[in-house]
């Protein structure tokens, strides 16, 4: 059933979905708004500071917003009487957060610069700094991206089947998008941060085997066979709050605690178990890596030029302000 509907989505996904890289321009703000990153630095830093787990949440927002329609802020859309969000998508209900967050840093800086500096950019700065912030390399964003007007949540929903139809087809569906298997998985070292609710993890430190039993023993103290579907606990239990490579570390010994990112290392000679490998013994080789990965996503399918808008309000199309 999860390969019918994974075929479903690719069919969906080739004709609709956007794999296009825009030309975009690193100083694109330096006239019209050289304040941005000061500001947005220092909303950044004060946010993970009063709240550690905020950092991997705004890290995760560019991920989520690219990975539908392009990145375009579209994930910051509120519901409206005529058009649902992708807030509500399954993938994004209940745990996509730190919205406030990016409505602070567009409120200052519509004092500073208006109408100038998008969401979509906003959305993919905050992520950068994130990762500076939390120990992980610091990289220049290529800026000038324009926000949608509309939401997506019908082309959110249909991420879902990727996630249940395992390995290979989420391989495949980030090829798609012209993301290559090491690409993907050095992406996916982004959970060395980040926390995850039980009923995310709940079959796998239950039922399968691929999971070292000590440390599945010790996450169903908070993490039930019944109840506690909101508890969370840290995915990477090393080092929670840090970006470095202990997310793969711990793949190698088998305490990977979303079963998506256990099924990276199997020990048996998967289709990525070398590059975890890498990746668990040369840091500096994932920051490489993660760096020339998250800059070629956060191009794709970015509206430039006269396409969309520069919304004032990250939650509201400027017509509806």
């Amino acid at each position: 059933m999860a390969s019918l509907l994974f075929l479903q989505w690719c069919m969906i996904y080739i004709l609709f979905g956007s794999v296009a890289f825009a030309q975009l321009s690193d100083n694109f703000y330096s006239k019209s708004c050289p304040q941005v990153f000061s500001i947005i630095e220092d909303e950044v830093k004060y946010a993970i500071n009063k709240e550690p787990r905020m950092g991997a949440s705004l890290l995760r927002l560019q991920f989520h917003d690219c990975g539908v329609s392009g990145c375009d802020a579209s994930i910051l859309l509120d519901e409206t009487p005529t058009s649902s969000s992708e807030k509500s998508a399954m993938i994004n209900l209940n745990s996509a957060r730190g919205f406030e967050v990016i409505d602070t840093i567009k409120a200052r800086l519509e004092k500073a610069c208006p109408g100038v500096v998008s969401c979509a950019d906003i959305i993919t700065i905050v992520a950068r700094d994130c990762v500076s912030t939390l120990g992980g390399p610091s990289y220049t964003v290529p800026l000038g991206r324009r926000d949608s007007t509309d939401s997506h949540k019908f082309k959110a929903d249909l991420l879902v089947p990727v996630f249940l139809a395992g390995l290979h087809a989420q391989i495949f569906a980030f090829k798609l998008k012209g993301i290559s298997k090491t690409e993907f998985v050095a992406l996916t070292g982004a959970h060395t941060v980040g926390m995850a609710r039980c009923t995310s993890y709940r079959d796998h430190i239950y039922d399968d085997n691929n999971i070292d039993p000590v440390f599945a023993a010790s996450l169903q103290a908070n993490c039930p066979k019944e109840g506690g579907d909101n508890n969370t606990t840290p995915i990477d239990s090393t080092t929670p709050f840090v970006f470095d490579n202990a997310y793969f570390i711990n793949l190698m010994n088998k305490k990977g605690v979303l079963p998506t990112d256990q099924a990276l290392y199997t020990g048996e000679g998967g289709p990525t178990d070398a590059i975890v490998a890498n990746y668990s013994s040369s840091k500096d080789n994932f920051f490489k890596d993660f760096v020339t990965a998250i800059l070629k996503f956060g191009q794709l399918g970015v509206l430039t030029g006269t396409d969309g808008e520069i919304r004032t309000n990250c939650r509201k199309v400027n017509t509806a302000n």
